[in-house]
């Protein structure tokens, strides 16, 4: 019985060290060694400053136009055109992975009904607490390490740039460990381009000063 009770003991011990050699930590998201995949822009809170009327080429968008045809269409745009994006020189790796998956679900759940505004003061409403609750309810699928994704805030008409936190996250625990407002400016041609480019904007800033960031 003391045998089998030293080796159940033994093994709690060596669970014990691997979990916990297997949690991350903040440090990780700057160690270049360590993987990193990609999970896409969670469009979930955004909110889009001006005119409902003028975000369009030719009608004014709704909530649900943007939610079901347009949330996507960005998201897979970066999958799609990877050399274009670069993530990975945006996080200092030499490849990540790609699991979109996990905002496209936060996406599809979006029920805001009204994302417009016009005004300023609701460019940049969300906080750190408010990024930490929503990485509690994404589904990771049982994929594990450090996971990356951007939650988009607010896209300003009138300043011509975006939003965003810049976030990773312990994709075991749902821990988010660094999280970083960003604003990038717009620019391409057409709407989904237009807004892309400032998703393209972020990431050159983080390609320059991503390894400065503490």
């Amino acid at each position: 019985m003391k045998k089998i009770a030293l080796f159940l003991l033994l093994q709690m011990v060596l669970i014990g060290s691997k979990s916990a050699m297997a949690q991350l930590s903040a440090d990780d998201v700057f160690k270049t060694k360590v993987p990193v995949t990609w999970l896409g822009i969670d469009f979930s809170e955004v909110r889009f400053i001006g005119p409902a009327s003028g975000w369009g080429e030719v009608s004014t968008k709704s909530p649900t136009e943007m939610r079901d045809n347009y949330f996507p269409a960005w998201n897979n745009l970066i999958a799609n055109e990877p050399k274009n994006f670069r993530v990975e020189e945006a996080v200092s790796r030499p490849s990540v992975e790609y699991a979109i998956e996990v905002t496209a679900k936060a996406n599809e759940k979006s029920n805001k009904k009204e994302i417009f505004s016009e005004s300023i003061s609701d460019y940049q409403l969300l906080k750190e607490d408010d990024i930490k609750a929503m990485v509690k309810k994404y589904d990771f699928k049982g994929k594990t390490g450090l996971g990356f994704c951007l939650i988009a805030e607010g896209m300003s008409k009138g300043r011509e740039e975006a939003s965003f936190w810049v976030t990773f996250v312990d994709m075991d625990s749902k821990k988010v460990l660094y999280t970083k407002r960003v604003t990038g400016k717009a620019g391409g041609f057409g709407f989904r381009n237009y807004w892309a480019g400032s998703v393209k904007s972020v990431f050159k800033t983080m390609k320059k000063d991503f390894l400065k960031w503490d």
